[in-house]
C-alpha cells in the first residue's frame, strides 16, 4: 500500500516538474518575428489584351497577355471605381507605345520594368498605392500571317 502512495506521489512531482520546465523553457525563448505574408491579398484575373504592334505603317501583329493583380481585399472593397480597367488602359498604352518592343529584331524584352511602371502609374491614377503586384500569366506575340480569318 505504502508503495503505491509512494508512487503516486513520485508520478505526481514528475509530472509538476515537467509542466514548470517547459512553461520556464518557452518564456526563456525569444519572439520570433512575423514575416510578412499576403494575407489579406485578392487576386484578380484580368481579361486577355491583345495589343497590336503596328511598323512600318501596318499591323504586324498582336501582343496577347493575360494578367493577374493583387491588391488589398479592403481596399478594394472601399474604393469606388474597380482598378481592373485602369490595369487593362495602362498595360494597353505602355505596350503600345514602348519603343524598344521591336518583332523584327528580337531581343529579351524588360518585363520588370514594364510592370514597375505600369504599377507605379496605375496607384498615381487612383490617388493611392492600391495594386500590389501585377503578375504575368501570359505573354505572347502572335504575327499577323499566323492568325486565321
Amino acid at each position: 500500500m505504502i508503495r503505491n502512495v509512494i508512487a503516486g506521489f513520485w508520478v505526481c512531482a514528475v509530472t509538476l516538474g515537467s509542466c514548470y520546465a517547459a512553461v520556464t523553457w518557452m518564456v526563456g525563448r525569444a519572439s520570433v518575428e512575423e514575416q510578412p505574408h499576403y494575407e489579406g491579398l485578392q487576386y484578380k484575373k484580368i481579361p486577355v489584351l491583345n495589343i497590336p504592334i503596328i511598323a512600318e505603317g501596318a499591323v504586324q501583329g498582336y501582343v496577347v497577355a493575360n494578367l493577374v493583380f493583387t491588391a488589398d481585399s479592403k481596399t478594394l472593397r472601399e474604393i469606388s471605381v474597380p482598378p481592373d480597367s485602369f490595369i487593362q488602359d495602362e498595360i494597353f498604352r505602355y505596350i503600345y507605345s514602348d519603343a524598344t518592343l521591336d518583332f523584327k529584331r528580337l531581343s529579351r524584352y524588360n518585363v520588370n520594368d514594364m510592370i514597375i511602371n505600369v504599377r507605379d502609374r496605375i496607384n498615381k491614377r487612383l490617388g493611392a498605392e492600391i495594386v500590389k503586384e501585377i503578375l504575368i500569366e501570359n505573354f505572347n506575340f502572335v504575327s499577323k500571317s499566323d492568325i486565321r480569318s
